[in-house]
């Protein structure tokens, strides 16, 4: 941009170059082809939405690729890319003030900015987070060196990077009781279980940007990087083209702990002056051994466990990167640390939009719908604060969009295909519902959750093409008390009753 005398000024800006900055400085360069739409982000590259599709009312699936940003400026000619972090926020003034000593005006502005992983340990070589692309290049290099890691976390992330690794073997350390909990509930974990021990998984899918089917998101949970602040979150497929091999000859070897979380970490020296014992890698018969291997590092868990290993995974979930824009704003936040937004997505200060991991939904929402840090969400929320944004600097009304009816993700894990519907683990129902389930092993899982006879979520796992006609069950919430057990009878075509 030419050195202008004062700062530069536009009637939209975005700050952040994930999917919720890119989707919401897409939709208003197309509302408002005459105007520059800023776009500040402190990556040199972009996330974009590619292939979308709308596969039933409320499930989408997509592509998330990383682009240079002059590609974006290609396609819309009226964003302008600013490549930069922000150093301040002046929201009295509407300045934002950038790391490279810039400052611009806004008349509007949506802040986009994600959330950076929560790592157990700060600063601890031996502690890597798996957050955008060159973290996990960074974790491929140290595991192929690696012989034993331990990972933290339950989430997404955490679930795939089990799964995917082979010749290292893995402890896996959750606060759970069950693997996946934010996904499913035990008996999913169970269901899925086998094919964490099977000895040769089936072929690997051909590695291209995996589809995100519904939510890509899930994977926003992320494990996170080294704190390096840049990099927006992974692509749903992001294992797909590593190879994730460590130095032996065996497939998969996961040993789960349970109910525990990690006390601290030694390294070997200070490990050697504690004087007590490591674990091996447990074997089937439950005995405990103590390990004759002398490890870099060695993880103490809650349990008065400890393992030695060459380094732990942090993949614990993500913290809005709110940080950035609080000095001097007075912005509402959330319980989980994200700036509050309304059902037209403002924040507490006049003239401010968010969206994505960086905001808490803090509207009455649909008892059906959840906010959850999913790639999904970031999509549908900064397609819909750019709605909002422009129906506000027009004058008009807006009523909040469909998406926010139901909660609806579509994913992989372990390679099966993963729909989870509505209040899938009867969040916030209480005691007053009941599951019915139906489970084929090593072949299909569905949960409903229900309530007074109606449908108020789903868990299906494999490919039950169930999802349409759950999806309409849980929307229309007709009374299905009639139907019983029914309702999940492999010999009854539910579908024919409520087309």
């Amino acid at each position: 941009m030419a050195a202008v005398p004062g700062p530069a000024r536009s009637r939209f800006a975005v700050v952040g170059g994930g999917i919720a900055g890119v989707t919401c400085a897409e939709k208003l360069a197309v509302e408002f082809p005459s105007e520059d739409i800023f776009l500040v982000t402190a990556s040199p590259v972009i996330k974009a939405v590619t292939n979308f599709k709308q596969i039933s009312k409320t499930l989408e699936e997509f592509d998330i690729e990383e682009q240079p940003s002059s590609l974006l400026e290609r396609r819309y000619t009226n964003i302008k890319v600013i490549q930069s972090g922000v150093k301040q926020l002046k929201s009295d003034e509407h300045k934002i003030f950038t790391e490279d000593g810039k400052e611009y005006m806004y008349e509007k502005l949506c802040l986009c900015a994600g959330a950076i992983p929560k790592l157990i340990f700060e600063g601890n070589p031996y502690v890597l987070g798996i957050r955008d692309t060159d973290s996990a290049q960074a974790f491929q290099k140290h595991l192929a060196q690696a012989q034993r890691i331990v990972v933290v976390g339950n989430g997404g992330i955490a679930l795939e990077l089990v799964y995917e690794i082979e010749g290292c073997e893995v402890i896996w350390a959750i606060k759970d009781k069950a693997i996946g909990n934010t996904f499913f509930d035990a008996g999913a974990a169970e269901f899925l279980i086998p094919k964490l021990t099977a000895e040769k998984r089936e072929t690997p899918i051909e590695c291209k940007r995996t589809k995100y089917t519904m939510e890509g998101s899930e994977k926003k949970e992320r494990p996170v990087a080294v704190s390096d602040k840049v990099g927006s979150a992974l692509g749903p497929d992001w294992h797909e083209g590593l190879n994730l091999k460590g130095t032996k000859e065996f497939s998969h070897k996961v040993h789960i702990e349970k109910l525990c979380e990690v006390k601290k970490i030694h390294l070997q020296q200070e490990f050697l002056q504690l004087q007590q014992m490591s674990l091996a890698f447990p074997k089937e018969e439950k005995n405990v051994e103590p390990d004759e291997v002398l490890w870099p590092v060695y993880v103490e868990l809650t349990n008065g466990k400890i393992y030695g290993c060459d380094f732990i995974v942090s993949a614990t979930g993500v913290v809005p990167n709110v940080k950035p824009f609080l000095d001097g704003n007075n912005f509402a936040i959330g319980e989980d640390g994200g700036l509050k937004v309304d059902k037209h997505m403002q924040t507490s200060l006049p003239d401010i939009y968010a969206a994505g991991d960086i905001c808490t939904a803090s509207w009455e929402p649909s008892p059906v719908w959840h906010q959850m840090r999913l790639w999904t969400q970031a999509r549908q929320m900064g397609w819909y604060a750019a709605k909002c944004m422009a129906a506000d600097a027009l004058g008009e009304s807006i009523d909040l969009d469909f998406s926010f009816e139901l909660f609806a993700h579509v994913t992989k894990f372990f390679n099966y295909k993963v729909v989870v519907l509505g209040k899938y683990n009867a969040q916030g129902l209480g005691l007053d519902h009941e599951l019915m389930l139906r489970c084929t092993k090593g072949q299909e899982y569905v949960k409903v959750v229900m309530q007074n006879g109606r449908m108020m979520g789903a868990v299906l796992i494999g490919e039950t093409d169930l999802e349409e006609t759950f999806e309409n069950l849980i929307l229309n919430q007709m009374d299905l008390s009639a139907y019983g057990e029914d309702l999940l009878n492999p010999d009854i075509d539910i579908e024919d009753y409520f087309d």
